[in-house]
C-alpha cells in the first residue's frame, strides 16, 4: 500500500468512526438529505452518494475520491443545530478561516476556469449546462452568470467575463454567506475545485 493510499484509508476510517456517532435521521432535514435504514443520501453536484458508518459509496457502489469523501463527511459532522442566516453572495476570501487557501482558490478554481475557457464563452456556457448549471435569481452584468447546487444547502454562483482588448478574462466563484456554517474553508475550496473539474470534463465531451 502506498503512503498516499495509507493516508487516505486512515482519514476515511476516522471519518466513518465519527459518523457512527451521529444520529443520521436527526440531521436529514437540516442538510436537505434523505435518510433510510441507517444510511443517508446526499447529492453532491447532481450525483447521489450514500453515507453510513459502514462506508461512503457512489451510485455504482464504489468508494469516491478522497475530496468527495471528506466533503460529504464534513457536511454531516458540521451540521448546524439551527438554520444559518446569510443569503447574500460572498467570495471565498470573505470566510474567516480561508486565509491560507485564498491563493489556491484563485489559482486552482477561478483562474483555472479562465485558463481553460478564455476566448470560448460558448464552450463555458454549454459546459455549465451539462454540469447542472442554471440561471440564478439575480441578473448581474456579466457575460455568464450560472448557479450550481454543490450540496443541498450550498449553492455556488459562477460569474465570468471573457477578455477583450481592454480587460483580461475574469472569473469569480461565489458562495452564500451561510456556507461556512456547513463546511470549513478547506472543504469549500474542494467544492470550487470539483466545480472546475466538472466544467473541464464537460467541455472535453462537447
Amino acid at each position: 500500500m502506498s503512503s498516499e493510499t495509507s493516508v487516505f484509508e486512515r482519514t476515511y476510517e476516522d471519518y466513518l468512526t465519527r459518523i457512527a456517532k451521529i444520529d443520521l435521521k436527526a440531521v436529514e432535514k437540516m442538510l436537505g438529505a434523505k435518510y433510510s435504514e441507517g444510511t443517508i443520501e446526499i447529492v453532491l453536484f447532481e450525483t447521489p452518494y450514500r453515507v453510513s458508518a459502514q462506508g461512503i459509496s457512489d451510485p455504482g457502489g464504489d468508494k469516491p475520491s478522497l475530496d468527495v469523501c471528506v466533503a460529504l463527511s464534513k457536511y454531516l459532522l458540521m451540521c448546524p443545530e439551527e438554520t444559518p442566516v446569510g443569503e447574500n453572495w460572498v467570495s471565498y476570501r470573505d470566510f474567516k478561516d480561508t486565509g491560507p487557501l485564498t491563493v489556491y482558490f484563485e489559482n486552482e478554481v477561478e483562474r483555472a476556469i479562465v485558463r481553460h475557457f478564455e476566448g470560448n464563452l460558448g464552450s463555458l456556457e454549454t459546459s455549465c449546462k451539462t454540469a447542472g448549471g442554471y440561471a440564478p435569481d439575480i441578473d448581474p452584468d456579466y457575460d455568464a452568470a450560472i448557479q450550481f447546487n454543490a450540496l443541498p444547502r450550498i449553492p455556488l454562483l459562477l460569474l465570468y467575463n471573457d477578455g477583450d482588448e481592454e480587460f483580461p478574462a475574469k472569473c469569480s466563484v461565489l458562495f452564500k454567506a451561510s456556507a461556512e456554517k456547513y463546511l470549513d474553508g478547506e472543504c469549500l475550496a474542494m467544492l470550487g475545485r470539483l466545480l472546475f473539474t466538472r466544467l473541464r470534463d464537460a467541455s472535453l465531451v462537447d
